[in-house]
């Protein structure tokens, strides 16, 4: 059952799909972080996919200063040629989605959570995409003892030259950790993948790191040109078996 839910935060109030399973709770939960696009019904597709697992999902718009959800026009999001133009709208919103930001976020999406008598108590997962993978990363490094467990998928910009790169803050994490990377994606390079590989093993974090070859960035999201339904299931599959052991629902 999907309902649409108000989030109050430190900045205002966010909107967020929240989807629970067909029975009686409480339910571990999971959220989950968008990509660049936004919620739509494909975000609703992949939340459903996950509480018919037994999972409670919550998925915020992570966008919502701009407005609520939708932001964008989508009715073309499956034209190549029309992607330049929404990346445009894009770019502002996600450039002010900054590590402070997302950290105060999240406390106002875990303490959300944490409130419902149909959610467990305890930590929860995060399963992010493109922009959502790399915030989710953010997040756990900000709330190492809410969150049991992130998993990226082709997320973008792990790793830069900024002194606040996600990948410098990864000594907080006590979970774990997986990442799916599309393979030849130009905001993970396998330079990157390696660097943030290294921090991993140095901070002595539990991880899984894979790239997914002939992968493209995108590759879960079926309304877009990148997706790949081999990819994609391989996706799920990892995702399940984060879920089952570091969160499971029975």
């Amino acid at each position: 059952m999907q309902t649409t839910v108000d989030i109050p935060t430190s900045d205002g109030v966010a909107d967020a799909s929240l989807i629970r399973p067909d029975a009686d709770g409480p339910f571990p939960a999971v959220m989950l972080f968008m990509d660049a696009f936004g919620p739509r019904p494909r975000l609703v597709e992949m939340a459903e996919r996950i509480a018919e697992r037994g999972y409670l999902v919550l998925t915020p718009h992570l966008f919502y200063r701009g407005g609520r959800a939708p932001l964008f026009d989508l009715s073309r999001l499956g034209e190549a040629d029309q992607r330049g133009a929404l990346f445009a709208k894009i770019a502002p919103l996600a450039q002010a989605l900054t590590p402070e930001v997302i950290s105060r976020d999240t406390a106002a999406y875990l303490d959300f959570l944490a409130a419902r008598d149909d959610v467990r108590p305890g930590p929860v997962a995060i399963t992010g995409y493109c922009l959502g993978g790399t915030n989710a990363l953010r997040a756990i490094e900000a709330h190492p003892d809410r969150i049991a467990a992130v998993a990226s998928f082709h997320g973008g910009h792990l790793v830069t030259e900024a002194p606040d790169s996600p990948h410098r803050g990864v000594g907080s994490i006590t979970g774990e950790v997986y990442f799916g990377h599309a393979d030849a994606d130009q905001s993970a390079t396998p330079e990157q993948i390696a660097t943030l590989e290294q921090a991993l093993d140095a901070a002595g974090v539990r991880h899984r790191s894979e790239v997914y070859e002939g992968a493209h960035h995108g590759f879960t999201m079926a309304d877009t040109p990148m997706y790949d339904e081999k990819a994609t299931e391989r996706h799920w599959a990892a995702l399940f078996d984060l879920l089952d052991r570091t969160l499971p629902a029975s």
